[in-house]
């Protein structure tokens, strides 16, 4: 079979098995993405010589990954890959994968901390995903990334070692745990923020990823409200605490800093419109 023929059997069948027209303006993305993953050839050639022979020994191999596809599991777990602010990251089921409006984080972590040199602490930082991505923005950074999970905590330390970044520090545990005593002046996090009860967590969007990474249980806050409180404790004077939130959650956090005594409280909306960072100044400089 060619290559046009070949693929246009998997945009059929993501097409098919699309929920609404939304899902189904990506089906020829992801089947071109797969076709090329399973091929390991550039996605470039499957545009330019559709009319080419496709290794018939890898076609099981693409119609399979099509099939996961169609049935919700994520394009980049199937691939193993997945692009995030200048970087390209490894993921696997063990850690989130990373999403656009994350990059907002990264965005007020540079614009609130425009010094050299710094303390920062990323807590449950799976995938390595906004600690790399700062680390290679400002690699003078002493940046110290945590996470509860030893497997996506084993899936950075990939990541930082694949892009041959030296300047962080894993350490396993709870939020603030595997800190110590020690005092910073960023910390950022992406905490766990869907209640259990929510129906997004069911859908095939999310069905895939690490529950532990997406929701704190029955609380939608719990973990925001943990951080919020504990944070206080680990930052220097004129510190700051950058936090990512569900869409509907801005005023609830807003609320949690200044109770806590932050200074300077503010949320910022990702590209869609939403209200996903808010931030907060501990102390007096």
């Amino acid at each position: 079979m060619s290559l046009g023929r070949v693929l246009a059997a998997g945009v059929q069948r993501l097409r098919a098995a699309a929920a609404d027209s939304s899902t189904a303006a990506g089906a020829d993305l992801d089947a071109e993405v797969l076709l090329a993953h399973a091929l390991a050839i550039p996605r470039a050639q499957l545009r330019s010589h559709p009319e080419a022979p496709a290794d018939p020994q890898r076609i099981p191999h693409y119609l399979a990954l099509i099939e996961r596809r169609a049935a919700g599991e994520p394009l980049a777990y199937l691939t193993g890959w997945r692009e995030f602010w200048s970087l390209t990251l490894a993921v696997n089921p063990a850690v989130l994968v990373p999403r656009p409006e994350t990059e907002l984080l990264v965005e007020r972590a540079l614009a609130l901390r425009a010094a050299a040199e710094g303390r920062v602490a990323d807590l449950g930082t799976g995938s390595g995903a906004v600690a790399l991505a700062l680390a290679s923005e400002r690699p003078r950074w002493q940046i110290t990334a945590t996470d509860l999970s030893g497997a996506a905590l084993a899936v950075a330390r990939a990541n930082a070692a694949r892009l041959a970044i030296t300047t962080l520090t894993f350490r396993a545990g709870s939020w603030f745990v595997p800190l110590g005593a020690e005092a910073f002046d960023l910390i950022v996090s992406n905490p766990p923020y869907v209640a259990a009860e929510d129906p997004a967590l069911a859908s095939a969007a999310l069905a895939h990823e690490p529950r532990l990474a997406l929701s704190p249980g029955a609380d939608a806050l719990s973990c925001l409200r943990t951080i919020v409180r504990g944070a206080p404790h680990h930052l220097a004077a004129g510190g700051w605490l950058l936090l990512e939130h569900g869409a509907l959650q801005g005023p609830a956090v807003r609320d949690e800093l200044v109770l806590a005594g932050f200074r300077y409280v503010r949320s910022h909306r990702d590209l869609g419109g939403h209200e996903r960072a808010t931030e907060g100044q501990h102390g007096q400089i």
